[in-house]
């Protein structure tokens, strides 16, 4: 599509790792762009971009309206991420605040597209070996995170059929990249202090996805206003190897490669174990082995992208390798290695 000064794209979650690569490269397409952020969220960056924004959260229904005011354009990036926590607040954020964003949503207009961030999460835990969105969802998550996303999509799937509102939906994988504040930086502080270890040899695959390359998936579904009510898969073009994954940080980083294996079956027995404790003791940090890190370096997690090649055009233009290097430089240049 052609973007004019008529258009105007909401981004929620603008401030965070996904939103502000989103808001960044809008900007760069000289689209006007308004962010939805969190009074407690420092906007500096969006200062710099040159980004309209409003003052709110998706939990706060009354400074909905105010942010979806003249809106054509949505990218909903907003979510309480993470493997451990109270599944009540992940409800909270991610299912009922998507809900009372869609209830608002349908008295605006001017909406003409709206684009759903979800996740591969929504399928079920185990191996995967080229699973499409042909494939049933799970009817709940193995955490609050995985589980409010199953409740997102049957929300989504309810205004979409009932309110016709234009929502389309994207399931990436993994995400990685230049300011990821959860996963990468846990990942370089256990390789520094030698605690990582494989679980089974390292051999299964990991769903990983380049926020750049998602971004580009963004983009391409928000052009676009056909398939209403679908849903994506996005990864890389490459899928790499858990061993791979993790060996590359740390040569790249100048770390230690993780030494030690766990076999699966007792990783899962373990993850369980600890996981019973860490609730019985209201534990607020995840424990170190939990299912969600069994699922992340133990399970095969290859999902199909075929759909989204060859519906919305999506052609993952950076590889895993270069796509690492341009990550750890960034965390480089913040002192974060």
């Amino acid at each position: 599509m052609q973007w004019t000064d008529k258009h105007l794209l909401l981004i929620t979650g603008a401030t965070g790792f996904v939103g502000s690569h989103v808001a960044e490269e809008a900007t760069k397409r000289g689209i006007r762009v308004r962010a939805l952020v969190r009074q407690s969220s420092r906007i500096k960056f969006l200062q710099k971009l040159g980004v309209e924004w409003v003052s709110g959260a998706m939990t706060e229904p009354f400074s909905l309206k105010a942010a979806l005011n003249d809106v054509t354009h949505v990218v909903q990036c907003a979510a309480m991420v993470g493997d451990w926590g109270d599944p009540r607040r992940y409800h909270e954020v991610n299912a009922a605040g998507l809900e009372s964003f869609f209830e608002e949503a349908r008295h605006c207009d001017k909406l003409q597209r709206f684009v759903h961030l979800s996740s591969l999460g929504v399928y079920p835990a185990g191996d995967h070996h080229g699973t499409d969105e042909t494939d049933p969802t799970s009817d709940t998550g193995i955490d609050g995170y995985t589980t409010s996303k199953i409740e997102a999509e049957k929300i989504m799937t309810h205004y979409v059929n009932r309110e016709k509102l234009p929502v389309v939906a994207l399931r990436p994988g993994f995400i990685y990249g230049p300011r990821d504040k959860t996963v990468l930086p846990r990942i370089i502080t256990r390789l520094r202090d030698g605690k990582a270890s494989y679980i089974g040899d390292g051999q299964t695959v990991l769903n990983n996805t380049y926020v750049k390359n998602l971004v580009d998936a963004i983009f391409l579904a928000l052009d676009r206003n056909d398939h209403v009510g679908e849903f994506f898969n996005i990864r890389d073009e490459r899928l790499v190897t858990k061993r791979e994954f993790i060996e590359t940080i740390a040569v790249y980083g100048g770390l230690p490669k993780p030494k030690r294996e766990i076999p699966l079956g007792a990783a899962k027995v373990i993850s369980t174990g600890w996981e019973w404790l860490w609730r019985t003791i209201n534990m607020e940090s995840a424990p170190s082995l939990s299912q969600a890190t069994v699922k992340f370096l133990g399970y095969n997690l290859d999902y199909s992208i075929e759909k989204a090649k060859k519906e919305l055009g999506y052609k993952p233009q950076v590889d895993f390798k270069d796509a690492m290097q341009s990550t750890l430089d960034w965390y480089r240049q913040k002192g974060r290695i």
